[in-house]
């Protein structure tokens, strides 16, 4: 058994987007207008560039000017019942909000302009103007209802590092609606702690599985910042009508700390000001945690994830603070101005590349299969769409036409381009576009283009300005690696998608795929359950099956495409029922793709395909099966991806991160791997990991995430996610989101408890539910590599990753301690070694880890990453007493001078309890019959 032997005497004193071509006076016009603007497009190329291909992956709109945010959306989802109260409360709320914001942050920032975007389903109004880039899916703040009935606590939607923005903020209709004064305080307040969320990556300050934590002063005390936030500690007895017996709070056994029925209840009246990211609902409450007043020791997520650093320091660190001077004076913030924007019928305008160079790498082929898959599976019915083709000129090959049946889309279908030549002209491609939807008698604005082309374009610049007035969104797709670098910026400034597709034979499809109706009608949306490249030799069959889940099966379509010669194809469904190749329709346009539409409901369970490559030679064979869900009332298991970044610079590791959950439950126990393309065609595949460590923020949330190191060269790298559900194993969560307002259970007001009322509670054996096998697949668009050197000349040796997860706990004259292991390389591989150091003295290895004492590791042989490991080391030659603490931290070691971060500090602590630890009932009269129980992890680890 290794020991250590310490020397612990120094004290510690704290803890610190009809064929007829465009006219030759209006090409004229627009050829002297490119003249004329040709000596500035460098400028605004770059000026572009320095402004919009900044980190991050979702398209918020709100930049902060002289202090004001502007851009803001609060969107309302299509199935919230309409309801004029609804818009009233959310502008009471964003106008109390920004005073107290404005306060909070030392007269720095509020809200000056805010756009609340109403849905279709609503009735039209006169004072609903029409949206530009603003839609659900990219809104800051969503209203929508809960997805199973568990509770309204506001949330923000935030699985990023410490000071990277969170994904939105999200408010049930009822808890705008309803009076949740004494719960959550006023909704006002609710909404900047939120907000602080959202914007500026810190975390909640208060932990409801580790309520309370053992203090350096040998004091239980409850996890909050500031300490200065008074209350009790008590245990509901017993609940007869409107009156309750408490008694004291018993310790556990075990850990030292208080029994987990034990609640803290704060007192009404208090006289701190922080913190607003533990309990915003007190009324002295006006400010965030600084370092003077920060708790170090509470075992809370902003500890965690900022280094023990307070939420103020890493707002004040924050971009939008670098140049926010506080406003001169003494007069409040104006109040917001606020904006109605009805969502319209979706339009969408397909301009597509047909120049010389889409002859290359059959890639006039792969466009029109993706185009038509699109056409025909993913875009919406309802939907206008219309279709240009450019080269060196571009061709309104069908205006708009409403997606109603078959007929509307082999019209556009029958338009895809035929043959390739010609140069690039990109920008006359998305005039042409614009002019397709004006003459439609429809506005530019709140429109999509879907832009595809694999060539370059020194002129792109010249419409820079015309595309951002025209308030379409742009969706981009590079096809190869000489497609114009510029062509994301187009994307980025509209808040459109941004794709990369090369080597991929599927990537187009799978691009395509990833354009849906971002109106938040999620039963309407196309999902992609399957897409497969398989390289057959000839004469082979080769076997693959598909699972559809209960939640999906409508419009559900199975599409084969090849590069020689059609396969034979045998489909058989679970019941099986037989789908033959002469079942499968092939386009008249022959681009070597077929396709079968399932009748009626796709059955549940698994489908199974084979197909035999009839060529005598070897050839790519596809398979790609989209659907939608089953009825309007169920929701779909959904997936989705992105990188950390749109851009990055080597040697910076970026994180993939993967959502898959089913309304807004998490779905976990669950396959995500994710394939990376790079430009030269290499793929990475990388295992997702739900396991909170690492890349990871938190376990078992659903966001399954892995850093990504392994660079191939600069340009562009795409990223798909494949997410499976295998023999039974996946799980819903029903527990309630993490980062949002703390649900108050009482106050206690002129020396008696108050309780509000019961907060909906998910019972310990009912908090995960059992999900059937299912296959989502779906694309997280492209991001950006520069200044990395070629395949296989990496410099930079990137360190293990921190640990983060350290546990520790005394057994008999022994530590215990557990810990997720971290890899060679940040998550990947298996570390060469540990360093373990322990001291009695929490600042010892905090500020001083180098020369803390050293336990002997000699024979801790590090486990793979994402594994569990254990070890144990006994205390010699020291006695452990009662009530001794010890604080451990650990190191992980690539070589000798590659070390990881420092990990969370880990406390262990013998306990020995009383043997009489029984406490008398304290007999007190409250107004409430029953309290949420907050939970209590058994392990105690700080930060």
């Amino acid at each position: 058994m290794p020991a250590v032997h310490l020397a612990l005497t120094r004290y510690c004193p704290h803890f610190g987007h009809c064929c007829q071509s465009i006219d030759s006076p209006f090409a004229a016009q627009l050829l002297k207008a490119d003249r004329e603007r040709k000596s500035e497009k460098s400028l605004k190329a770059i000026l572009f560039v320095a402004l919009h291909l900044l980190p991050g992956m979702k398209s918020s709109m709100v930049n902060l000017n002289n202090n004001g945010y502007d851009g803001m959306v609060i969107a309302i989802n299509p199935s919230v019942p309409e309801d004029e109260k609804l818009i009233q409360n959310i502008k009471e709320m964003v106008i109390e909000a920004s005073t107290y914001l404005f306060h909070a942050t030392k007269r720095r920032v509020y809200f000056r302009n805010v756009s609340i975007l109403i849905p279709l389903t609503w009735k039209s109004k006169s004072e609903y103007l029409m949206p530009k880039q603003e839609s659900y899916d990219q809104a800051d703040v969503i209203v929508a209802n809960p997805y199973l009935k568990y509770g309204d606590d506001p949330y923000t939607l935030q699985y990023g590092q410490c000071g990277e923005k969170g994904q939105y903020i999200h408010f049930t209709p009822n808890f705008l609606l309803t009076n949740n004064l004494p719960i959550y305080g006023s909704r006002g307040r609710v909404f900047v702690h939120e907000w602080a969320h959202l914007r500026w990556g810190v975390f909640d300050e208060y932990n409801v599985d580790q309520p309370f934590y053992i203090s350096r002063k040998n004091t239980i005390e409850a996890t909050r910042c500031s300490t200065h936030i008074t209350g009790i500690n008590v245990v509901f007895k017993e609940c007869q009508g409107s009156s309750c017996i408490t008694r004291q709070c018993r310790r556990d056994s075990k850990t030292g700390l208080y029994e987990a029925k034990c609640t803290f209840i704060p007192e009404k009246s208090q006289t701190t000001r922080d913190s607003i990211m533990f309990m915003q609902s007190l009324d002295s409450v006006t400010e965030f945690c600084t370092a003077e007043t920060h708790n170090t020791e509470a075992p809370n997520l902003q500890n965690k994830m900022c280094n023990s650093t307070s939420t103020w320091d890493i707002i004040m660190n924050s971009e939008d603070f670098q140049n926010a001077s506080p406003m001169t004076g003494t007069d409040p913030p104006p109040h917001p101005t606020f904006s109605l924007l009805k969502s319209k019928q979706r339009v969408v305008c397909l301009v597509l590349d047909k120049s010389g160079s889409m002859n290359l790498e059959d890639r006039l082929f792969r466009m029109n299969q993706a185009a038509e898959l699109y056409l025909i599976q993913i875009i919406e019915k309802g939907s206008l769409t219309g279709m240009v083709t450019f080269e060196s000129s571009a061709t309104i090959q069908n205006y708009l036409t409403e997606i109603t049946d078959h007929n509307a889309y082999e019209k556009i279908i029958a338009n895809l381009p035929q043959a390739a030549g010609g140069g690039t002209s990109i920008c006359s491609g998305l005039r042409a576009g614009f002019q397709a939807i004006i003459h439609s008698n429809q506005n530019t604005s709140g429109s999509e283009i879907v832009l595809l082309t694999d060539g370059e374009d020194e002129n792109i610049s010249l419409c820079f300005e015309e595309v951002k007035k025209s308030g379409s969104v742009i969706h981009t797709i590079a096809l190869g690696p000489s497609a114009a670098k510029e062509l994301e910026i187009l994307s980025n400034m509209t808040g459109g998608y941004r794709f990369y597709a090369n080597k991929d034979i599927n990537g187009l499809i799978d691009a395509f795929s990833r354009i849906s109706s971002r109106s938040g009608s999620i039963t309407q949306q196309a999902i992609q359950l399957e897409s497969k490249a398989l390289n057959i030799t000839g004469k082979k069959w080769i076997n693959g099956t598909v699972p559809v889940d209960s939640t999906i099966g409508n419009d559900t379509f199975f599409v084969v495409t090849w590069t020689k010669q059609k396969p034979e194809i045998i489909l058989q469904d679970p019941k099986g029922t037989k789908y033959k190749t002469s079942d499968f329709k092939e386009n008249k346009l022959n681009i070597r793709s077929a396709r079968l539409q399932i009748p009626g409901t796709a059955e549940t369970g698994t489908w199974t395909y084979s197909l035999l490559n009839k060529h005598a030679n070897s050839q790519m064979l596809t398979v790609t099966v989209t659907t939608r869900a089953r009825s309007p009332t169920t929701l779909p298991v959904i997936a989705t991806a992105h990188m950390s970044q749109s851009t990055t610079h080597y040697p910076s590791p970026m994180i993939v991160y993967a959502q898959v959950s089913q309304g807004f439950l998490p779905v976990l126990g669950i396959n995500v791997t994710a394939i990376i393309e790079t430009e030269d065609g290499h793929q990475v595949i990388l295992e997702l990991w739900d396991n909170g460590a690492g890349a990871d923020t938190v376990k078992n949330d659903g966001i399954y995430s892995r850093y990504f190191t392994d660079y191939h060269g600069n340009g562009r790298y795409s990223l798909k996610v494949h997410a499976q559900a295998k023999n039974n194993t996946a799980r819903l969560s029903l527990r309630q989101q993490q980062n949002k307002a703390l649900y108050i259970p009482g106050y206690i007001e002129n020396g008696k408890i108050i309780l509000n009322p019961p907060r909906p509670e998910v019972k310990a054996d009912k908090a995960e539910a059992e999900i059937e096998d299912f296959s989502r697949l779906t694309s997280g668009g492209s991001f950006t590599v520069s200044g990395a050197p070629p395949a296989g000349n990496h410099t930079h040796v990137f360190p293990p990753g921190k640990i983060t997860d350290l546990e520790a706990k005394v057994k008999e004259d022994h530590i215990q301690l557990s810990w997720t292991a971290p890899g060679k390389v940040l998550d990947k591989g298996k570390a060469n070694s540990y360093i373990i150091r322990i001291s009695k003295c929490f600042l010892d290895l905090r500020e001083d880890f180098d020369n803390a004492a050293l336990v002997n590791t000699s024979s801790l042989i590090p486990k793979e990453a994402g594994s569990i490991e254990h070890f144990e080391f006994k205390l010699e030659p020291f006695k452990i007493e009662n009530g001794t603490k010890f604080y451990i931290a650990i190191q992980a070691i690539h070589e000798a001078n590659v070390t990881s971060e420092v990990s969370n500090i880990a406390q262990a602590i013998k306990f020995i309890p009383p043997q009489d630890s029984s406490v008398p009932a304290l007999g007190i009269t409250i107004t409430a019959t029953s309290l949420a129980i907050w939970g209590l992890a058994l392990i105690l680890s700080i930060f």
